[in-house]
């Protein structure tokens, strides 16, 4: 999740074919009073995009509710939307990533019932290494009528319909597609009551599935059975054609993606959000001075409200590692494994996104 210039939002959707079926069983769940119990609280000022928040540690965020699950048993991570400031201060809000970092071949469902939106507001729900890359599953600003799914790589990853992902070109902008549905942010997506996220990560290259109506898009009533209910296996291939693909021809996806991170954060102005030439697109006024230090119930509606992140793995390889002081131990997403385990291969790094 970084800046990048606004021109880089247009659309730009393609069909790709669909590989062969692919499943997974599921290996990690984050959801109700547990949902909390394994995430690292980013506990400082936003020095990595400049935003104007405190991102608070997770007993302040507890204690301040802006992190908790609330009666209908979901989580919910919030910007402070009580506290007027003084100039010079900065707005509590949240940054939290997975203790466990999740490899190449592991598939993870979020589903989102609310994301952050309003002017000054940057919200993210996002994926990364300890270094690069960064995979934006869903990243929207200010009073953009759109999501949108972006990737930033290592140097030398270089993938169809953008020149270069590389972090280092182009200042930085990646490879980023507009979702084009007019409820994938802000008031829209609340008011369909929001919607689910799949993001497949795999070796053959990086795509954006989005599930629409009569073309890709589901409301919950409608689902795919893939993604109704408590499901403890799924099948990508049930799930149709990436809305849009980063094939890998040109990136060796082992090489330059290292096991990921899943984040949610929120903050205010910054890089993005912030600069004159993306705020002044949907807002007016002054980031800062009237937005941030304005009245905190402009921050009512910047709010993630998650049901439930779940992690699937395809049996037999290696999907979870957790951190230690000295090395990274391993959960296999089944109970016997016989040979060297390998990471996955022959698959797609997938977005899927349904209402």
């Amino acid at each position: 999740m970084f800046f990048r210039s606004w021109a880089m939002y247009a659309s730009f959707l393609f069909p790709v074919a669909v590989r062969a079926a692919a499943e997974y069983d599921l290996v990690k769940e984050y959801a109700g009073e547990s949902f909390f119990d394994e995430w690292t609280f980013y506990n400082n000022v936003d020095n990595l995009t400049h935003g104007d928040v405190n991102f608070l540690g997770n007993i302040d965020a507890f204690h301040n509710k802006l992190a908790y699950t609330n009666d209908a048993g979901n989580a919910v991570m919030r910007v402070d939307n009580t506290t007027k400031l003084q100039f010079g201060q900065k707005r509590n809000s949240l940054r939290l990533s997975t203790k466990d970092q999740f490899t190449v071949g592991s598939v993870w469902v979020a589903d989102l019932l609310h994301v952050p939106y309003g002017c000054s507001v940057w919200s993210a729900f996002w994926s990364s290494a300890p270094t690069w890359p960064v995979g934006d599953t869903f990243e929207a600003v200010n009073q953009d009528p759109l999501g949108h799914m972006g990737l930033h790589t290592n140097p030398s990853s270089t993938l169809i319909n953008s020149t270069d992902c590389s972090t280092e070109a182009n200042n930085n902008q990646g490879c980023i597609i507009s979702n084009p549905n007019p409820a994938s942010y802000g008031e829209a997506f609340a008011n369909a009551g929001g919607g689910v996220y799949v993001t497949e990560f795999a070796i053959d290259g990086i795509s954006f599935w989005f599930r629409e109506p009569r073309i890709w898009f589901f409301n919950r009533t409608t689902l795919p059975s893939s993604l109704q209910g408590n499901v403890s296996t799924i099948d990508t291939s049930t799930l149709g054609i990436p809305v849009a693909n980063w094939p890998a021809d040109d990136c060796e996806v082992n090489e330059f993606f290292q096991p990921q991170e899943i984040v949610f954060d929120i903050t205010l102005c910054g890089d993005y959000a912030g600069a004159a030439s993306v705020f002044y697109q949907t807002c007016t006024g002054v980031c800062y001075n009237d937005w941030v230090l304005g009245d905190p119930s402009h921050y009512d509606t910047a709010f993630f409200e998650v049901s439930y992140l779940r992690v699937y793995g395809q049996p037999g390889e290696l999907t979870v590692l957790q951190p230690s002081s000295t090395r990274r131990s391993a959960e296999l997403s089944c109970l016997s494994v016989g040979g060297a385990i390998a990471l996955a291969t022959g698959s797609l790094l997938a977005i899927i996104w349904a209402l």
